[in-house]
């Protein structure tokens, strides 16, 4: 049976990183994989996840199965998270293992209720978005996003292209934190996209997995609040593997608002009945801390406190490269580092390039130039910067 397939390209990220672990150079950097590390170069357990977890382990009675819709109360309070106290009134969450769970689940639920849609992501866009779209029956178009000069969003092409799109089409926009780009959306542009949803009646399909690390927990979800306030429908995929460091436990929510709760309740259980024939239900442990994190009063300032500290990290991070890009090149044509939000930068950089700093330099960066910002240490700037003006950048 297995005899017939041929041997698969790699997945272009996950080979990166068994290419940087193989690399014997002591001063290669990883600029590649989208994690967040501190400055010794470490993906921490956050000190609100150790306490969390501690308490789940002096207190969990049983492991029998949550059932389809996994923990209600992480998803009451996930919504809590995303949507304001009055849209939470027209919302429902379900549990999902990640992100990539969520959107799956939204993109089979689009499928089976609305046929024949399109759905139209940024160009460009999360490398999963696609090829999860397509895999449940739905046809994929983009919209233009990134200005390739400026590095930041073109949003009149943008908007332009919106302006055109109707009933049978879902628009996904990242909400904050764009990936890979780091460009986000203004404000007035969401207020634009709003009022173009509710004129020509597309769905909104907001994707926020970086929630926290732009602006602010709460400055990163206006935007999607904006769409929230002014459209009777839309779907959001939302992830805690960033924000909550749950990486590696695959902790996820996809959110249905709608006219009302029982709308939204019908296309939550129209999910699970989707979720049944493929994961069925979602693991329970990264949600169970998530919840434990909300609902004290003491974890969550813990955990505040450490996300805010890991934001000012990386937007340090982008204010030293601007600087030292600036010192050395004596152009402000790096100056995108800094107007970028999140962990990544889509630098533009040519396959050539990307190949001299890896080979060079042992700079690794994924192809197409996105750089993980969150990835790098304080010390690594000056060795960036010099690799970039070596290679041609």
């Amino acid at each position: 049976m297995f005899e017939q397939l041929a041997t698969p390209k790699g997945d272009p990220i996950l080979s990166l990183i068994a290419e940087y672990r193989n690399d014997p150079r002591e001063n290669k950097i990883d600029l590649g994989i989208g994690v967040y590390r501190n400055d010794a170069g470490i993906t921490p357990v956050m000190q609100a996840v150790h306490d969390a977890e501690a308490l789940l382990l002096a207190n969990q009675t049983t492991k029998a199965y949550q059932g389809l819709t996994g923990d209600e109360a992480f998803n009451e309070e996930i919504l809590k998270l995303v949507l304001t106290e009055s849209q939470c009134k027209r919302a429902i969450a379900l549990q999902t293992p990640g992100a990539s769970g969520a959107l799956r689940m939204i993109a089979d639920l689009i499928a089976v209720t609305a046929p024949g849609s399109t759905v139209w992501i940024s160009d460009p866009s999360y490398i999963n978005h696609r090829p999860i779209m397509e895999k449940a029956g739905l046809t994929v178009k983009t919209y233009p996003y990134l200005n390739a000069e400026t590095r930041l969003v073109n949003e009149p092409a943008m908007l332009a292209t919106l302006e055109s799109l109707g009933p049978k089409d879902v628009v996904l926009l990242h909400g904050c934190c764009h990936n890979p780009s780091g460009a986000d959306i203004s404000l007035d542009s969401w207020h634009r996209i709003a009022e173009l949803a509710t004129k020509n009646g597309f769905l909104p399909f907001i994707d926020i997995a970086y929630q926290g690390l732009g602006d602010s927990l709460e400055a990163d979800a206006q935007g999607l609040q904006v769409l929230a306030d002014a459209v009777e429908e839309m779907v959001i995929s939302t992830s805690c593997s960033k924000n909550f460091g749950l990486y590696r436990d695959r902790t996820g929510a996809a959110i249905i608002l709608s006219k009302n709760k029982q709308i939204a309740s019908n296309a939550r259980a129209k999910m699970c009945e989707l979720s049944r024939g493929s994961y069925s239900m979602p693991p329970a442990h990264g949600a169970a801390i998530v919840h434990a994190i909300l609902t004290s009063e003491s974890l969550t300032k813990s955990w505040r406190d450490e996300l805010d500290a890991m934001n000012r990290r990386v937007n340090g991070l982008r204010s030293a490269l601007v600087k030292a890009f600036r010192e050395k090149t004596q152009t402000e044509r790096f100056d995108y580092f800094g107007q970028h939000k999140g962990m990544f930068s889509l630098t533009g950089l040519s396959d050539d390039i990307i190949a001299e700093l890896k080979h060079n330099h042992g700079i690794y960066i994924v192809g197409g130039g996105r750089v993980n910002v969150a990835g790098l240490k304080e010390s690594e700037i000056d060795t960036l910067v010099e690799a970039f003006i070596a290679a041609g950048a």
